[in-house]
């Protein structure tokens, strides 16, 4: 509200109390309360701000982002972003991966923003990947107690992630203020190392605003940030194998290989009156992966263990990792591949997957 009792009709109280709502919307009360000068430069960097080209017209600017220090900058993300689906469901996905691997924690996490800033969660989901237990305290409610827990967590993350070609994208600052693209960047990066049994929805990406002042006068740009890309190309992070090599030097020799499993899986899968003729695609549900290995290990799987007829992704995710368990209950090692990559169609995964039976029952009846 402006500072005048009563509503008047001359336009020059009525541009002062639109300056004044504008000032409001930089800092309310506590702006209003600064000296004349001070008001003064700051309503000419918020001008500054908000007459900038590349600014979203939907970006408010804070009163902590006008205030900057000479050469300081800060980055948020563009509302329009914050709305995206994908984004939305990338957000979703890592706060369901998040609580369900610090169940046994009784830590529930529902705002990325506000429940990992403070470096508690950050470090009790690393503590669960890596199995390492930090030197921290735990709990802290000071800033500087929580900056400090922040500082050890990351750089524990750090030392794990940089060998292994990771940019860092994210820093105790960034962290500690709830700036999400950060946050999200890490957890990103730590459920793509860990390999993580989620899918990560692939191409997000996000419009952030990056605030900076020079000379006393706020710029601003607009950038998009890629979050994710394809699942290929993030599974291309780790060690790459013979696959790696044969999908992208020798496919004539990968049709040879694709054409020995078919027969090996038919040989099997034929005494249920059952064929295969598209590795990529029969067995992305599991029902195969799963049929295949109680005929090789000579059992009768009950129907009342998996999805018959899988109809959605769980479902179907359920499917592959129960074959994985049977897989290793027969003595197998537990696959490379997560379930996840099968049920996305991912061949190098299924390759990696019914060639490791193949190697152990090529012999079998």
């Amino acid at each position: 509200m402006s500072g005048s009792p009563t509503a008047s009709a001359n336009p020059q109280t009525a541009k002062m109390k639109k300056d004044e709502s504008f000032l409001g919307k930089l800092g309310g009360t506590l702006v209003r309360k600064k000296k004349s000068k001070e008001v003064s430069d700051l309503h000419e960097d918020g001008k500054n701000a908000i007459n900038a080209p590349l600014l979203p017209s939907g970006t408010d600017i804070h009163p902590e982002d006008t205030l900057l220090e000479e050469n300081a900058e800060r980055i948020m993300l563009d509302p329009t972003s914050r709305d995206n689906p994908k984004f939305k469901d990338l957000l979703k996905v890592l706060i369901d991966w998040i609580n369900n691997e610090l169940e046994e924690e009784r830590i529930i996490v529902k705002d990325l923003e506000e429940d990992c800033y403070d470096g508690q969660v950050l470090q009790k989901l690393f503590e669960k990947l890596s199995g390492r237990k930090l030197n921290v305290a735990e709990v802290t409610q000071s800033e500087i107690g929580q900056k400090q827990k922040l500082q050890t967590v990351l750089e524990a993350v750090n030392d794990v992630l940089r060998p292994h070609g990771w940019t860092v994208e994210w820093s105790v600052d960034s962290i500690h203020s709830k700036n999400l693209v950060a946050i999200v960047y890490l957890l990103v990066a730590l459920a793509m190392h860990f390999q993580a049994p989620i899918r990560l929805p692939e191409h997000v990406s996000v419009q952030v605003v990056v605030v900076k002042k020079r000379e006393g006068i706020l710029q601003t740009a607009l950038l998009t940030k890629e979050l994710t890309s394809t699942t290929e190309m993030m599974m291309g992070r780790f060690e790459r194998d013979a696959f790696d090599t044969l999908l992208d030097h020798a496919p004539d020799k990968l049709n040879v290989v694709k054409t020995s499993l078919i027969t090996f899986v038919n040989k099997h899968l034929n005494k249920l009156n059952l064929e295969v003729t598209e590795l990529e695609s029969q067995f992305a549900d599991g029902v195969y992966l799963i049929l295949l290995m109680g005929l090789l290990e000579d059992y009768f799987v009950p129907l009342y263990n998996f999805f018959l007829t899988p109809e959605s992704f769980e479902q179907k995710v359920h499917n592959v990792a129960f074959a994985f368990e049977l897989m290793q209950e027969g003595g197998l090692k537990k696959p490379k591949a997560r379930p996840e990559d099968v049920v996305n169609l991912n061949l190098k995964s299924t390759l990696r997957v019914l060639y490791n039976l193949f190697t152990n029952y090529k012999t079998s009846a």
